[in-house]
């Protein structure tokens, strides 16, 4: 598991960066949970990281919508 520095903020990271922090968190919620506070902390990064996600693939979808608009 590669451990990306929690500290960077998500706009600091690429896409793929992103993505790849949010699997290790999951992997590391399902695997070794830890204590409660920890737990709940570590989540709360992880839906920070999912939306960002979420909101770079709407932007990129939004970004393909417009180039074939103009490509016809």
């Amino acid at each position: 598991m590669t451990e990306t520095d929690s500290s960077s903020s998500p706009t600091d990271r690429s896409f793929e960066e992103t993505l790849n922090r949010l699997e290790d968190i999951v992997e590391q919620l399902e695997d070794d949970p830890p204590s409660l506070e920890k737990a709940l902390d570590t989540y709360e990064e992880g839906v920070a990281l999912a939306n960002d996600c979420l909101s770079r693939l709407d932007k990129a979808e939004q970004r393909v919508s417009e180039l074939s608009i103009d490509g016809k």
